[in-house]
């Protein structure tokens, strides 16, 4: 029985020079270390005989494949990626790249910046660009509201900074 999925949306093109980089770097490492060494070990469990019982050939060949795949998707994806490197002429308002603080009533602060969808992280606060949150704030300026859901509790929020990189 196949299963019918249907194809996810496109994410945003966009991605900060740093982003850019750091994807740039792990297409590199993977492609120049990683792969290599997998390759290498491969060989090695492959001269040992039995390949059907031998759990290093096994598991690399499965690591090598997993390492082929980012590979591929790396490369795809630097190529239609936008690096977005350029200061809006309107800093008052929210754009890509913005860092923001947003200040609840009871003075509860909470620090975003929007990013590209392949380099949002949450433990350093980065959201994507293609999040419900980012796509709320984007357009709106210093003492603006809105209202953000955090840990399934909606909150109104006011802008009270924005500033960019490089700013």
């Amino acid at each position: 029985m196949i299963r019918y999925r249907p194809p996810q949306k496109k994410s945003a093109p966009y991605i900060t020079p740093t982003g850019y980089n750091l994807l740039n770097d792990e297409l590199r490492r993977l492609w120049k270390k990683d792969r290599p060494k997998i390759v290498e070990q491969v060989s090695e469990a492959a001269a040992l005989g039995d390949r059907s019982e031998n759990a290093d050939y096994i598991y690399g060949k499965r690591r090598l494949g997993e390492i082929d795949r980012r590979i591929r998707y790396l490369s795809q994806r630097l190529d239609e990626l936008i690096v977005v490197d350029k200061i809006p002429g309107d800093t008052n308002r929210i754009f890509f790249g913005a860092h923001i603080e947003l200040t609840r009533k009871d003075d509860t602060r909470v620090k975003y910046r929007i990013v590209g969808p392949d380099e949002f992280d949450r433990a350093s606060q980065y959201i994507s660009c293609d999040s419900p949150v980012a796509k709320d704030l984007i357009g709106k300026q210093l003492g603006d509201h809105a209202n953000i859901r955090i840990n399934n509790t909606n909150s109104k929020f006011e802008i009270s900074a924005i500033y960019y990189d490089g700013k």
